[in-house]
């Protein structure tokens, strides 16, 4: 079953959406922007399951892992199945006890998620251009160089301080993206208001579909 860029762009909104809603009802100090980035990926990965979505956090990525141990190597932060059923793996050759029905790592979605502030809880962000321009792209290279995966998008978050800020930042990521060949595609793009606290009042969801190279 194919996957919509568009329907994984709305679920998240929604779920942004819903919990910037309740911070707001409880008249939170701090906000969505003031999350580190791993605090943020339950918030998305529960928004995703309530699109409809299976959602494996922190999955291996299928080249072989020369590591033994479950918690190294390269790992994907979620991962998407139209199927409650486990992920394939290729660290071990299927046993009788296995699953009938295991879900191929090519049939998932595989996204990582990069979480951007232009303000944050310390001030205005001295890193925020080299953590767009620079470490954003790294995620792009995880995936579009591993030939077990079909299907991946780049998610960024990005809190700025409006709407016109985001849609030039993230414009010009792109430009940079395109000149060095890399991989991605135009965006689903989101924004969800949130109350200024630090100095960010908008969020946006970009996300990018990214190609196998």
């Amino acid at each position: 079953m194919a996957f919509s860029l568009a329907d994984i762009a709305d679920a998240i909104e929604a779920g942004l959406r819903a919990e910037e809603e309740r911070l707001a009802r409880e008249q939170a100090v701090h906000g969505l922007d003031a999350l580190e980035e791993l605090e943020l990926h339950p918030i998305l990965g529960e928004a995703l399951r309530a699109g409809g979505y299976v959602v494996l956090p922190e999955q291996h990525y299928p080249l072989p892992q020369r590591r033994r141990t479950d918690t190294e190597g390269e790992r994907c932060d979620l991962v998407m199945t139209h199927e409650d059923v486990p992920l394939q793996t290729l660290e071990r050759a299927p046993t009788l006890f296995d699953p009938p029905r295991l879900v191929p790592q090519d049939e998932a979605f595989w996204l990582e998620v990069k979480v951007v502030a232009q303000h944050t809880i310390e001030g205005p962000n001295s890193r925020y251009a080299s953590q767009l321009l620079s470490e954003v792209r790294q995620d792009v290279n995880k995936l579009s160089r591993n030939p077990g995966i079909l299907h991946a998008g780049l998610l960024v978050v990005l809190f700025t301080t409006d709407e016109a800020t985001a849609e030039h930042d993230l414009a010009v990521w792109l430009d940079r993206c395109l000149q060095k060949g890399l991989p991605v595609g135009s965006p689903c793009l989101r924004r969800v208001a949130i109350l200024d606290r630090l100095g960010n009042a908008c969020c946006t969801v970009g996300l990018y579909p990214v190609r196998g190279v």
